[in-house]
Order: C-alpha cells, then structure tokens, then sequence
C-alpha cells in the first residue's frame, strides 16, 4: 500500500477531470485551430474551459494564455515581459527554478527573505528602480509552504518601479488560496493543473488587459499571438474540471488538511529527537509539512521512506536526487548540516488519516535506523 505525501509535486487526477477529459481522447480529437463541425466543437470546449479558468482566476477569458504548465507559464511572463520592455527582472531568492533561472540568464537582481522564507521587503524596495519592467515574487512557497505578500510588494513595485508590472507564481497556491483574491495584485499570475488535480502538461498564465508580452513559441498564433502551438483540449478540459471540484471543495479541504498537518507534524518533532519544522506554521498553506531532521541525510531517509511505500521528498521534486541543500532553505538561512537533512510532506485532496497513521509509525523508525547505522560506522 503506497501512503502518497507528494502532492507538491504532482496530485492524482480527480474523478471530476477524468470523466471530462474522456470525450477529448476519443471521438472527440478535432483540432480547434480547425474549420469543420468536428473543429468547431473541439474550439467551444476549450472556451467553455477557459471562462471557468477565468472566473477561478479572477480574470477576464481574454487574459488566460493556455501553456503546456507552470514552467512554460513563468518564463512566458519573465522572458516575454522582457522581451517585450526589455529592462531587469527581479525576483526573491526562494523561488522555483522556473522564475529563478529565466531571472538569472537575462541579468536580473535576486531578493533575499527573512528566516520564515518571506521576501524581504527593504531589500526588495532597494532594489527597484526604473529599469525594472517585472517583479516575480510567488504566491506559496513549492518547498516549505510559505504564503509570501505579494498585495505588499505589489504596492511597493507600483510605488518605487511604476513601469513594471508583477508576476506571481500561484502553482502551489491554488489548492489552498483563493487565487482570485490573493494574486489580484498581479498583473501576471501562473497556475499548473497537476498541482490541484488536474492533467500533467497543462497549465494557464493570466495576462492582465493592457500587459504585452513577447510570445516564447511563434507559428500559427493561437491564443492571440502570444502562445502558438496546437491546444491541448483534453488537457485543457481536465484542468477546468479540476478547477471547479478545487474551489467548491476547498474550503472544507483546507481545514480538514490542516488538522492532519499539524497532527504529523506535531507528532514527528514531539517523537523523533532532533526534528523542527522550517519556516513558520502560520505563514504556511495547510498542505506544506516541511521538516530538518538532525544527524541524517535525507537522501538516505527518503530510500527507506521509499521502501516502506511512503513518497515524500527531500525539498522540491526537482531538486530531489541531488546531494546539494536546497537554495530556499539556503535562502531562509538554514545550516548546511540542517538543510542535509531536509523533509518535505506534501498532503492534498487525497490524504486520509491512515496515511498520517502510518507517516508516524514508519518516519521515526527510519530516523532511528539511520542514526543508529551512522553510530556504529563512525564507531567501526
């Protein structure tokens, strides 16, 4: 039996997106870049998705770009909005690689964040000026779970560097957030449907009205020029089925997350000595249970978590696999020695209080395992 605690990196389709996407791998293929009967029911299906997508978003359907994820979302927003202003992009230190690298290869400046992993405004202020055209700063940390102010920096940028225009990711905050509130701020807001129950490879970025951008992909102009590339309509149908089930259910989901959060949480650091939590519980979304377990590797950990069934991972998924710490934990001024042995449990829409059962039973025993194994080959 598999207890799946990994639902920051990819969540299970819900029941909702499987039955809709169905049609659109079967009979119903047609291409809506199409003409015929068959196009054109394919091209109403992608519109019908794109007003919920809208509408969950708190925005116009004319502002939804549909992208392959929330990669492809961010550096649309970083690159494009470049591309198309030019200037310096800047960005805090905690972001995913996806808005940091974009940041990084085209000259941009790199914020740093408080211990909680928060943005630090002062250092965000001092670095605007006007040759700022986009501020990135995410709406929910990917690794430790931190809820970042974005309405704050956003009043800062449109104070300090009124010629940029912000971007948030919210690819983790949607399960959890009211991203239509929360991002309001933004004028670029990037969401990924794996993240919340959706398809893998589907993914939106909202582009307010009067915000240009320079298109990554060029050919047949789909999405108003600003994203070309046949749609992915059974994708893209899956990630508006999946949207509706998230903000109908999430209120309810949210608490119920948080209470067996904070139960595993509270029962690893009160039964494994050596066990803290990064960050600061309040300031995290419900899912996020991040964790620095002394004395170990969590490479090390994650093999025996592994062979036990339980899916977790040391930080983000794409940093996991590498003996380097994670730059976030970096970020937030974790020690080394601290940051080596980083956990992350990721909990969703899925998770029961079996899973939170056997985290508890099969974590501690693993830790132990570990400790004792390193005692006795320092001791040989």
């Amino acid at each position: 039996m598999v207890t799946y605690l990994d639902h920051a990196a990819t969540t299970p389709m819900r029941p909702e997106c499987t039955e809709a996407m169905m049609p659109f791998l079967g009979g119903r293929f047609g291409n809506p870049s199409g003409g015929h009967a068959l196009a054109r029911a394919a091209r109403q299906a992608v519109e019908e998705a794109r007003d919920v997508v809208a509408t969950a978003l708190g925005a116009e359907p004319g502002e939804v770009v549909f992208t392959g994820g929330g990669t492809e979302a961010d550096n649309l927003a970083i690159a494009g909005m470049v591309g198309a202003r030019g200037g310096t992009p800047v960005c805090s230190a905690v972001e995913h690689h996806a808005v940091l690298h974009p940041v990084e290869a085209l000259g941009g400046r790199v914020v740093g964040v408080h211990a909680d992993g928060q943005i630090d405004l002062a250092a965000l202020d001092a670095a605007l000026d006007g040759d700022v055209r986009v501020v990135s700063l995410m709406l929910v940390n990917n690794e430790v779970g931190t809820i970042e102010p974005v309405a704050d920096a956003a009043a800062l940028v449109a104070e300090r560097a009124p010629a940029a225009v912000v971007h948030t990711d919210a690819v983790q905050a949607f399960p959890w957030l009211d991203v239509a509130t929360a991002a309001r701020p933004a004028h670029l807001v990037a969401v990924s449907a794996h993240k919340f129950g959706g398809p893998q490879g589907t993914g939106a970025l909202v582009v307010r009205d009067g915000v240009e951008i320079e298109p990554l992909l060029r050919g047949g102009g789909q999405e108003r020029e600003r994203r070309s590339g046949t749609h992915n309509v059974a994708g893209i149908v899956g990630m508006a089925a999946a949207m509706r089930a998230t903000v109908e259910q999430r209120p309810a989901a949210v608490a119920r997350v948080a209470r067996l959060r904070d139960r595993l949480a509270d029962g690893l650091v009160a039964g494994v000595a050596g066990v803290s939590e990064s960050g600061s519980r309040p300031t995290k979304v419900a899912g996020t249970c991040s964790l620095l377990v002394e004395g170990i590797e969590s490479e090390a950990l994650l093999v025996l978590l592994d062979q036990a069934g339980i899916c977790a991972t040391a930080a983000s998924s794409c940093a996991s696999g590498a003996m380097e710490p994670s730059h976030v934990l970096a970020a937030m001024g974790v020690p080394r020695r601290l940051a080596y042995g980083s956990l992350r449990l990721s909990l969703g829409w899925t998770t029961t209080e079996a899973d939170i059962d056997r985290a508890l039973e099969v974590i501690p025993a693993a830790v132990t395992q570990l400790r004792e194994r390193s005692t006795v080959t320092i001791a040989t």
